[in-house]
């Protein structure tokens, strides 16, 4: 992972921000892009401790809203969620640091009072609930929240991945959708395989990965293969409808986000069942 789970459980579960605990490896050596590339730049990118992450908004989400943070569930404070573990609503002082659209500046420290919903099973995501109102951080810092889209992306679509960890933005397509991919004992559905371009490392793990034509979120970077291993942890294997593993060295992948944008309901809340496709507790 990136940590990638860069943050996984000791590594990088490349998810790209991996294990809660995991120490991000170094980006030297890794192939980063310059800081910057195209148009899409730092805005609502903040920097966690050990991952990446976004302030991001629904399509019902108002002003007057708690605004929310988006990472990896590998990138949880206390320890990546189990296979089939999922956890909503749990109380967190977890900080992450509001970086200006240069990416050079912070602007300040935001603040959680929960984890609105965390988990590592068919994806890998943890949200965040803020003590403060999209348009109060608007207002006091000049930054928006990035809008999350409701439409998966296809393939081929040209994609920024936004690190506030490492402060790079790398430039990439989105080569094609990988029926499941698995990681030790996780397992993901839909996940995005990016082109070569796109070499994350560890530390990018919960990046946004920002659609460059419309700037929304369509995925989230999680995970890479690092050495050539087959289904073991920093080396997802890809695995088609019939069960046949493929392995790809160096190849790096990101979790659609279109699933959670259409549960978040007014005010923010994850509303899980019904129409709601994410795993429930």
């Amino acid at each position: 992972m990136n940590r990638r789970f860069a943050g996984a459980v000791t590594a990088s579960i490349a998810l790209a921000g991996a294990a809660a605990a995991a120490a991000p490896a170094s980006a030297a050596g890794a192939g980063a892009p310059a800081r910057g590339h195209g148009e899409v730049d730092f805005t609502g990118i903040v920097a966690l401790s050990n991952c990446s992450g976004s302030l991001v908004r629904g399509p019902r989400s108002r002003d007057s809203d708690k605004a929310l943070v988006l990472t990896n569930g590998h990138c949880l404070e206390d320890g990546m969620p189990a296979p089939g573990q999922v956890i909503v609503d749990r109380p967190s002082a977890r900080t992450f640091r509001l970086l200006d659209r240069t990416g050079r500046t912070s602007l300040g420290t935001l603040k959680a009072t929960r984890v609105e919903y965390s988990t590592m099973t068919d994806t890998d995501v943890t949200v965040y609930r803020l003590d403060e109102s999209y348009g109060t951080i608007r207002k006091r810092y000049g930054i928006p929240a990035l809008r999350l889209s409701t439409a998966r992306p296809s393939d081929g679509t040209e994609i920024r991945v936004v690190s506030g960890y490492w402060k790079t933005v790398y430039g990439c397509k989105s080569d094609a959708t990988v029926y499941r991919l698995r990681e030790a004992g996780w397992t993901w559905k839909d996940s995005i395989r990016y082109t070569p371009q796109c070499q994350t490392v560890h530390g990018t793990s919960g990046s946004p990965v920002v659609d460059a034509r419309t700037r929304h979120v369509v995925a989230i970077n999680n995970t890479g293969n690092d050495d050539g291993g087959r289904c073991t942890l920093n080396n997802p294997c890809e695995v088609d409808r019939e069960g046949n593993v493929d392995v790809r060295r160096g190849a790096h992948y990101a979790q659609q986000t279109y699933l959670l944008a259409r549960c978040l309901g007014e005010g923010g809340d994850v509303v899980l069942g019904g129409s709601c496709a994410l795993p429930r507790p």
